[in-house]
């Protein structure tokens, strides 16, 4: 870099005696060992079809110099241009870049696109955003996302605790490290200072100015993402060469076998990407559907689908002339027959919603709703037809609230003829942001007004004899941070509606895939876990009133790597509330981090936990480091023994 700081970068190339294009993926997480099986998988396939595919580990991550500052910063973007200049400079480059990723590695080749260096001729982005404050694990309506405002900013200070390895920084790796513990602040107290959409959220959110982007840009999705809604803004905004491809996927490439399937091969449609905007290759990637997306057959509710069955449409531009808008009042539908309703949602409405970020393990996806149905009030539609929904479901309601401060959330579930009631979608509004997620206006009390909800998109096909409900709820824990206060909401049903976003095309639209594939993936063994702990649990006790839900976000545990590193991860994340008491909401995620080969070790602990009271969030993080720099009888010395303790003030979250 121009400061002299040096990035860590991995190059696969072909063996060709004339340049190449280049591919690039910018990532905090580790290419030396945490991300190598995946790398393992896509990398060096690229190599093998004639493109250079490059590995960078961002500044003060992994094994790269620096220290890290926050994520999506000024100072991360613009070591990526410097990196892309210097990848387009290299002689054994064409000069033609191309940015992928999927999460981080997502949003920041889009970040990069925004800035339109010569070079970046074409991005994939995977399971990312265009809006860092409403699309992503921060916000959702103008709310606090207490699943993972807090479990996020837990991973990523145990992640970015984590040591540069000494093969690659030498034998003062040790000191570096403790720069490093020295530097590393939590993220989670900035992002709570931020409640309204402000600067620091559109710095990095490309749907500011879509026109900055000039680079073609293929954006892939899963119904089981959170991030789904940016593919079809994309595709909707963009004016560069734009296509969009979502499927039934969680969290995950869509090549990996990961659950929910099925996968498709993903390296190849991404090839043809390349080829058509590195190499000026015609061929017929410019014909392709501006959107393909699969429709997920109604199916009991489960927390892990091995495949979902459906089908793959296609629409020629988003939004689609093959939808049509369909307007169904509430007031007649069951349960909006009666007139005005009261929503007053138990606190604990909400642990049965799944995990914010599904990445394909047993619990991951949201069981059966009856539960949470029943802490809502429902308004049923019986589907005499079947019915294919495709996009955003919009819900309008006339409210009226009994405190200020109020959220409101709105599922939409799948009934079977037995009862059992499938999540299809879901939508929050924080009451305050109802005129803007930039603004903080409370709720006039006692006074009607009149809101919308669009609900994450969604591609489900409902059957006949089935009902499509629309489940309204005023709590949902722990996805949701309560307000201070609980609130009682009235919806009146006559002056209430959902709009649904009906599929008019039931034949065969001619879309296909090529079967999944990938290079043989790097050797690397699974380690038997520690705990017996279950992966997720929810516990009641009758006598207080507390709620517990206790997860193992279950991002690889340990693994031992074909160098001889054995990598060990622990983590745990603990969500607690009682019922009508709000301000006992908690959140903590856990760590044990342990790398070690015969010459060194490095084990870390932190903890992350988030309070309230009616005027701050309360949050405390911990963390603790020690080193071993030598063979077993080396002493084993403390590195950091850190605690953070930040108060913010609550505005409008």
């Amino acid at each position: 870099m121009p400061d002299g700081t040096r990035l860590h970068a991995r190059i696969w190339a072909p063996r060709v005696e004339h340049p190449v294009p280049v591919l690039l993926e910018y990532l905090p997480y580790r290419l030396d060992d945490w991300t190598a099986p995946r790398d393992s998988e896509r990398h060096p396939w690229y190599a093998a079809r004639g493109y250079a595919s490059v590995r960078v580990d961002i500044r003060g991550t992994g094994s790269s110099d620096g220290l890290f500052d926050d994520e999506y910063s000024e100072q991360e973007l613009d070591d990526g241009i410097v990196l892309i200049e210097w990848l387009a400079a290299q002689p054994w480059s064409t000069g033609a870049v191309g940015a992928f990723g999927i999460s981080w590695g997502g949003f920041n080749a889009l970040q990069l696109a925004g800035r339109t260096p010569a070079a970046l001729k074409a991005i994939v982005t995977v399971c990312s955003t265009d809006d860092r404050y409403d699309n992503d694990v921060h916000y959702m309506g103008g709310a606090v996302l207490g699943i993972d405002m807090a479990a996020w900013g837990g991973t990523m200070l145990a992640f970015n605790s984590r040591p540069p390895r000494p093969e690659v920084v030498g034998a003062d790796w040790v000191s570096r490290w403790r720069e490093r513990l020295e530097h590393n602040r939590p993220m989670t107290p900035t992002w709570l200072a931020h409640q309204e959409r402000d600067d620091y959220w559109r710095h990095g959110s490309v749907c500011e100015d879509y026109t900055t982007i000039t680079a073609a840009v293929l954006a892939v999705g899963g119904w089981a993402d959170p991030y789904r809604d940016a593919v079809l803004r994309l595709v909707a905004n963009l004016d560069a060469p734009v296509k969009g491809i979502i499927g039934p996927w969680s969290h995950q490439y869509p090549d990996r076998g990961l659950a929910p399937g099925p996968g498709i091969g993903f390296l190849q449609e991404t090839l043809r990407w390349w080829d058509r905007w590195l190499l000026d290759e015609p061929n017929g990637v410019d014909d392709e559907p501006a959107l393909r997306a699969w429709i997920n057959d109604s199916e009991p509710p489960a927390t892990y689908y091995a495949e979902r069955t459906g089908r793959w449409v296609a629409a020629e531009a988003w939004p689609s002339s093959a939808t049509r808008s369909r307007v169904e009042p509430l007031e007649l539908m069951i349960g909006g027959e009666h007139g005005p309703v009261v929503v007053r949602s138990p606190q604990s409405t909400g642990l049965d919603a799944g995990r914010f970020f599904p990445f394909g393990n047993a619990t991951d996806l949201p069981p059966d709703q009856r539960a949470d149905d029943g802490r809502s009030v429902c308004f049923d539609l019986d589907v005499d037809d079947a019915l294919d929904v495709l996009g955003s479901v919009v819900v309008d309601l006339a409210v009226t609230s009994d405190r200020p401060d109020a959220t409101v959330i709105v599922r939409l579930c799948d009934v079977a003829p037995d009862g059992a009631s499938t999540l299809v979608t879901r939508g929050v509004l924080n009451l305050n942001k109802r005129h803007g997620r930039d603004r903080d206006d409370p709720m006039e009390v006692r006074v009607e007004q009149s809101v919308r909800l669009a609900l994450v998109s969604t591609g489900h096909s409902f059957p006949a004899g089935h009902r499509l409900r629309i489940a309204v709820s005023s709590a949902y824990w722990p996805w949701v941070w309560p307000h201070a206060d609980e609130a009682a909401l009235t919806i009146d049903p006559q002056r209430s509606s959902v709009t649904l976003p009906v599929w008019t095309r039931t034949g065969d639209d001619g879309v296909r895939f090529e079967e999944p594939e990938r290079a043989t993936p790097l050797a690397v063994r699974a380690l038997p876990p520690t705990s017996d702990l279950p992966e997720r649990s929810v516990t009641h006790d009758v006598g207080t009133g507390e709620w517990v839900l206790d997860v193992d976000p279950g991002y690889g545990g340990g693994r031992e790597y074909p160098d001889g590193l054995v990598f060990r991860e622990e983590s745990r994340e603990t969500y607690r509330i009682v019922d009508g008491d709000p301000l006992s909401a908690s959140a903590e995620s856990r760590w044990a981090i342990g790398l070690e080969k015969p010459h060194w070790r490095a084990r870390l602990e932190t903890t992350s936990r988030v309070t309230a009271t009616a005027d701050d969030y309360v949050v405390v993080n911990t963390v603790r480091a020690w080193a071993r720099d030598g063979g077993p009888d080396a002493p084993e010395v403390l590195v950091a023994d850190r605690r953070f303790e930040d108060v913010v003030p609550r505005t409008s979250a």
